[in-house]
């Protein structure tokens, strides 16, 4: 048995590749929007249970997990940390698949380290924020002392709990775009003229996440970019190719 960390799109998929190569595979999300995505790859498992590094190491235990594949999101530090954990403690071999960053050709793009320090560099650069982050860190906007003032429009996946979220953190209609991304550059300068964005936050979540188009459509209208670094993370062992993946999970456990 593979399990797959696979919480994003190209996580799902290659939980799929591995499944199309022969292996058994649990695929964990923390979303029922994630599991209905992984229901069209027939004979896999699901995991919609949030794991921790203890919680972790006893599944793996208990479902006799040989290799694990880490295809977070690449700002889920967390779960990478905890699953190199828990992979460590039983002795099973781990992978990180990461997504490549988006390259920046901005000179008006602003790096920061947290949501917290993005929320004060926005406040700093414009009156009217447009947060292309998601829902998971809503919060730190909204209780940011230095927004206070400010307009601040939150671009956010349109399922009922995530909508549920922004209301209970007092956001009005006027201030949720609520859209599947990713999202084409005209539709992303539409939106930035609709909404009067003055400064855009973002992070680089690669091309799958639609870094590009964010940052070509701010540059074409001179906004500028708050941009959330990546976690600094030291993986045990990196791939960034679902090719390279799978030779290394050849090499460890075999082929099928």
């Amino acid at each position: 048995m593979i399990f797959v960390a696979a919480g994003t799109q190209d996580g799902r998929e290659l939980a799929g590749a591995l499944l199309s190569a022969g292996y058994s595979v649990t695929a964990s999300v923390v979303s029922s929007y994630g599991e209905k995505l992984l229901k069209r790859y027939p004979g896999i498992i699901v995991n919609d249970k949030p794991l921790d590094a203890e919680a972790l190491e006893a599944y793996i235990r208990e479902h006799s997990v040989r290799l694990f594949v880490d295809a977070s999101h690449p700002y889920a530090a967390n779960v990478s940390r905890n699953a190199m954990t828990a992979c460590h403690t039983v002795r099973i071999p781990y992978i990180r698949y990461e997504r490549r960053s988006v390259p920046v050709d901005y000179d008006n793009v602003h790096y920061v380290e947290s949501y917290e320090e993005a929320a004060k560099e926005a406040a700093r650069l414009g009156k009217t924020v447009f947060l292309t982050t998601g829902s998971r860190n809503l919060k730190a906007f909204r209780t940011s002392e230095a927004l206070k003032g400010h307009a601040v429009i939150a671009r956010i996946l349109p399922t009922a709990k995530v909508l549920a979220e922004c209301e209970e953190l007092g956001m009005t209609p006027k201030e949720i775009v609520a859209l599947q991304g990713p999202f084409s550059e005209e539709l992303n300068i539409a939106l930035y003229r609709q909404y009067g964005a003055e400064v855009v936050v973002t992070k680089n979540s690669g091309e799958i996440g639609g870094t590009d188009t964010k940052l070509t459509a701010a540059k074409k209208l001179g906004l500028p970019v708050v941009m959330i670094d990546r976690p600094k993370v030291d993986y045990d062992v990196i791939a960034y190719t679902f090719e390279e993946v799978l030779k290394f999970v050849k090499e460890k456990i075999g082929g099928r």
